[in-house]
Order: C-alpha cells, then sequence, then structure tokens
C-alpha cells in the first residue's frame, strides 16, 4: 500500500489499541519489575522487495469534469465551482493504496481554483483532481506531455502547486531552474526510489528562451543525465517515465523500440513507463530489463470514443533486494476499462464482475500487452 495509507493503518491500530486496553493487569498476570528498563525495540530495517503501479494517461475532457461535478453534488458537496473525481477513480483504489509506489501520468494542466476549465486541444482541469489522484492512492505523477505547455508557465506553475497542496510528489516540469535540476527521489518505505520524465513533443509550443528548464523535451542524453544524478542522490532504482510514441497505434514505434534499448542500456535506469498512444501497447523486456511502451488512457473520455481508447493498463512491477542492487522479480499487468455510463466509471477488469464488453477489453487487452513476448519472461496478468 501506499505511505500514506501505511501510515493511516499504523494510526488507526494505535487509536484502537489505546481504546481497547484494560486499565490494569487482569489476576493472575504476570508483572514486569518496574526497576527493570525494558530494552529498546530495534529500528526496522529497509524492506527486501516493494512494488510500484504505474497507471496510464490522466486525459481529463470535459465529461470528466461535469462527472465530477455531479459527483461532488450527489454527495452534498456540490457548488458552482466543486468536483469530486473519487466516484470515477474508485475502481482502480485497491488496486493503487496497495501498491508500495503509485504513479500517475499527469498528461493536462491543472488550474487555480475557479478555473477556467478547458479540454482539446488546450486542456486545463480543476484542482480538485490532484486531491482526487492523492486520495486514490498516487504518491506520485510525471507531469512531461506534450499538453504541459497548453496554458504557458501559469499553467505549469497552477498545476504543480495544486499537486502541492495534495501531498503528490511530481516530475517532468518545474517552477524554477532550481526545481527543476534536483532530481526526485522518493522514500519507499526505506528505499530511495527516483523518477524522471520527459515528453517527444509540447504540440508545437516552444520553451521560452529564458525559462528552457520548464518541462523536459525528451532526449536520451537529457534522460540518462538526471538519472545519474538521481542515483547520485542516493536513489537505489530510477524509472523513466516517457511520453513518446504514435497516437491510437498499438505496436511501438521503431524509434520508441531505439530508445527504450538505449535507456535500458543504462545503469542508472531500472525501468521505462510509456504514455501518450492513449491505446494499449505491449510489455517487454530489453536487455534484462521491462519497458511498458504504453499504458493506453487511465481516464479519457474523447468525444469520438473508439473502444480501444477506453481500455488501458496498470502496470505493476515488484523490485526485489538483489545483493547491493534492485531487479524486478515479478512483473504484471492489470487491465482496466473506462465505462462511459452514465455515470463515467474506471474500472479494474480484473476485480469486476465479468460483461461482454469487459471480457472484449480484457481479451483484446491481453493479446496486445503480450505481442512481443512478454509472457515468456515471466509477464503475468492476475487471474489469467
Amino acid at each position: 500500500m501506499s505511505r500514506r495509507a501505511v501510515a493511516a493503518v499504523l494510526t488507526s491500530a494505535a487509536l484502537v489499541a489505546a481504546c481497547s486496553a484494560p486499565s490494569g493487569p487482569e489476576p493472575g498476570d504476570a508483572q514486569a519489575d518496574p526497576g527493570t528498563p525494558s530494552a529498546p525495540s530495534a529500528p526496522p530495517g529497509p524492506p527486501s522487495s516493494f512494488s510500484v503501479v504505474a497507471t496510464g494517461d490522466i486525459l481529463i475532457h470535459p465529461p470528466l469534469t461535469e462527472q465530477a461535478a455531479e459527483d461532488a453534488a450527489a454527495a452534498d458537496a456540490g457548488g458552482p465551482d466543486e468536483f469530486d473525481y473519487g466516484p470515477l477513480l474508485a475502481g482502480i483504489r485497491p488496486l493503487v493504496s496497495e501498491a508500495d509506489l503509485a504513479l500517475c501520468h499527469l498528461e493536462v494542466p491543472l488550474a487555480e481554483d475557479g478555473g477556467p476549465y478547458a479540454g482539446y486541444p488546450q486542456f486545463i482541469a480543476p484542482p480538485e483532481l490532484a486531491r482526487g489522484l492523492a486520495d486514490t492512492g498516487y504518491d506520485s505523477c510525471s507531469t512531461a506531455s506534450n499538453h504541459t505547455l497548453d496554458h504557458g508557465e501559469e499553467g505549469v506553475v497552477s498545476t504543480l502547486d495544486a499537486l502541492d497542496d495534495a501531498g503528490l510528489a511530481h516530475t517532468g516540469s518545474a517552477r524554477d531552474e532550481a526545481e527543476a535540476a534536483t532530481p526526485l527521489v522518493l522514500d519507499v518505505d526505506g528505499v530511495k526510489v527516483g523518477q524522471v520524465s520527459y515528453t517527444f513533443s509540447f504540440n508545437g509550443l516552444e520553451l521560452p528562451g529564458d525559462k528552457p528548464w520548464l518541462s523536459n523535451p525528451l532526449d536520451a542524453e537529457a534522460v540518462i543525465a538526471e538519472a545519474e544524478a538521481a542515483k547520485q542522490a542516493g536513489a537505489e532504482v530510477v524509472i523513466a517515465s516517457i511520453h513518446w510514441g504514435q497516437e491510437y497505434v498499438h505496436e511501438p514505434t521503431p524509434e520508441q523500440a531505439e530508445l527504450a534499448e538505449r535507456l535500458l542500456a543504462e545503469d542508472a535506469i531500472d525501468l521505462v513507463i510509456g504514455h501518450h498512444a492513449h491505446v494499449v501497447q505491449p510489455i517487454e523486456k530489453v536487455g534484462g530489463e521491462w519497458v511498458a511502451y504504453g499504458l493506453g488512457n487511465s481516464v479519457a473520455r474523447h468525444a469520438e470514443p473508439r473502444g480501444v481508447s477506453e481500455e488501458g493498463i496498470a502496470a505493476r512491477f515488484t523490485f526485489a533486494r538483489d545483493g547491493d542492487s534492485w531487479t524486478v522479480d515479478r512483473a504484471e499487468y492489470v487491465p482496466t476499462l473506462v465505462e462511459l455510463g452514465p455515470p463515467i466509471r474506471l474500472v479494474d477488469l480484473t476485480a469486476a464482475e465479468p460483461t461482454d464488453r469487459r471480457t472484449e477489453a480484457l481479451e483484446r487487452t491481453d493479446e496486445i500487452v503480450l505481442g512481443r513476448g512478454g509472457a515468456d519472461d515471466g509477464l503475468t496478468r492476475p487471474g489469467r
């Protein structure tokens, strides 16, 4: 589970113990000599393994904002500018919150409270989305995408401010040069994990000449350099979140395959997670390490749904300690589906009751994800 969830469980357990503890010893109970100090308990050591769950594009089209407004109203929290993304995301909350580290890909900027909000071609979503992601169990979000600069520097700043307010870590864009130069290193129950985020495009928009650090354009050497900086800052594992590929195409492009091979050949990068295509792409092992080329959409509501654009996956990797290093000893994928309703809801297909549409999505996702031989290297799906 996420670090927030761990804290909540421990706090609850402590409260229950305090409320239920007897006020004194029962007759016949052995009692310690009050003059003998108890031995201090040893602090727990670092874990021998940890799990990472990463999900696909968070792409907030206007119907999703309208759904969040309806859900806020249904919970008696409605108002002219109130949004609740919790019900939309509730179907994957168990999957996300149970991970030791949960990573989202926030493809769209977030506005200041009060908006305005917009969809394609220049997205900007309500800041309440950040709280919805945090409440679902996410720990960090990559923010480098082709929409990062949709609203310029102001949009970058309001996005990162909203993520900060929700307690979410982030990488891929920055408010100043110092922030951009500081690699993200997360503490996952005592294990230091770095995350870097880069994008192939800003949809024709250009980074300001005096502020090139606003976001990260995709360049292999830059990705490697930041990953190395994360390792120098203490990261034991580094995950690269890459916005790349061709929209609505399941097969990775030659450029994706070439870049994956280049990045995973480096000691500084341990896992590559891909985004942008809005459809699921395969997961495979390259040079002994894993790349998930494209996780599809996590949540989206395109004007013209394609069926495959509502299908996504959560990639789950369990890292195990191997001497002084870490390796993935279990690779899994969990298919998801945006059901367009009403109401619009995100569904974990491995946990939901089967329907014809869910079965169709599950079978198609299996075929695509396993299409480059991942199963031969141990890639699995729960329930398959």
